[in-house]
């Protein structure tokens, strides 16, 4: 039932009660009954609510929406699944799991609270080194997760950049669809609280939990008595990749070649492109004056596998399901 009357009955009704009867037992069972009636009330109202011609009118209304968006969660799990976020590994506690670990302390004081993690996204280290990891992230990074500072390792961090990045526009796109679809059917606000999952799959769109996978790294220090520890995560976000692939560069020397302004694939450049290109796609024409809510994705006109280059000359905006149906392929 609607909160205000809910509340309403849930204080009135007992006194009510009460007062006629004057029986302080019939009123705690009027509270009772109260409590019971609301989710009968609601579900009923739920029923009500998905049987009514106006739902089923703006159901309608939206099938094409709801078609669209159920194409685009499919590539997003397509991108997450096939998507390696990989980038280096610490070689502190590889060997961990091969030993146990008991307190054989006498005391009754205990002194394990802190207890170390042990994984390949988390060094172990001083407290120092700790501190200055939260000084110097990628330096540290670097260092402790045996990132080196070749070609093959520049290309490895902008492709997980890349990724990151298409997955970042893919999945604020999906969020943006569902938040559309909500607007537009303007559903009672009970059905969203107590019922959001009959509510989509009443619509017959897939909704999907991805996050995006961001590397996450670690520098971790726990005192031998674990009695106290600290850390300095580090989150590889767009931003830290493209700071990672600069710091990159300048160390193997690329940055007064062409060689290395052409490898650096920025946040920066695929604006640059889609805007260029006046954010439609350079194949079917579809732009986003005509569709909001469009995701469009910055292509390799001569894919990198083939010798291409991230010049402006070499990319082109595409829709999604143009860069879909492309790959690796050359169109001309």
């Amino acid at each position: 039932m609607p909160k205000p009357i809910f509340i309403i009955l849930l204080i009135a009704g007992p006194i009510v009660v009460i007062t006629v009867s004057g029986s302080f037992l019939l009123g705690i069972v009027a509270f009772v009954l109260v409590l019971i009636a609301n989710p009968i009330v609601r579900s009923v109202r739920k029923t009500r609510y998905f049987r009514s011609e106006r739902f089923s009118s703006l159901k309608a209304d939206v099938a094409a929406l709801v078609v669209e968006h159920n194409a685009l969660v499919g590539y997003v799990s397509e991108m997450r699944a096939g998507g390696s976020f990989e980038l280096g590994a610490s070689s502190s506690g590889q060997y961990a799991h091969l030993a146990g670990f008991e307190n054989t302390s006498s005391w009754n004081y205990r002194r394990d609270r802190n207890v170390a993690e042990f994984a390949p996204h988390v060094h172990h280290a001083s407290l120092q080194v700790v501190r200055n990891a939260k000084v110097e992230p990628l330096k540290y990074l670097m260092k402790y997760f045996s990132i080196k500072a070749d070609q093959g390792t520049l290309a490895e961090v902008q492709r997980v950049a890349a990724d990151i990045s298409r997955l970042e526009e893919a999945v604020g796109n999906v969020r943006e669809r569902e938040a559309d679809l909500t607007a537009r059917i303007a559903p009672p606000k009970f059905i969203l609280k107590h019922y959001s999952k009959e509510f989509w799959d009443q619509l017959g769109a897939h909704l999907t939990p991805i996050d995006v996978p961001y590397p996450q790294y670690r520098f971790e220090y726990t005192s031998a008595g674990g009695n106290s520890s600290q850390a300095a995560p580090i989150r590889l976000d767009t931003p830290t990749l493209e700071a990672l692939s600069q710091v990159l560069v300048e160390k193997i020397r690329w940055t007064k070649s062409a060689a290395g302004q052409r490898a650096l694939m920025t946040t920066g450049l695929r604006t640059f492109i889609k805007n260029r290109d006046n954010h439609t796609c350079r194949y079917c024409g579809v732009s986003i004056a005509a569709e909001p809510h469009l995701l469009l994705e910055v292509d390799h006109i001569m894919p990198v596998s083939r010798g291409g280059l991230s010049t402006p000359e070499n990319l082109q905006t595409l829709c999604w399901r143009c860069n879909r149906s492309k790959g690796a392929r050359i169109v001309t």
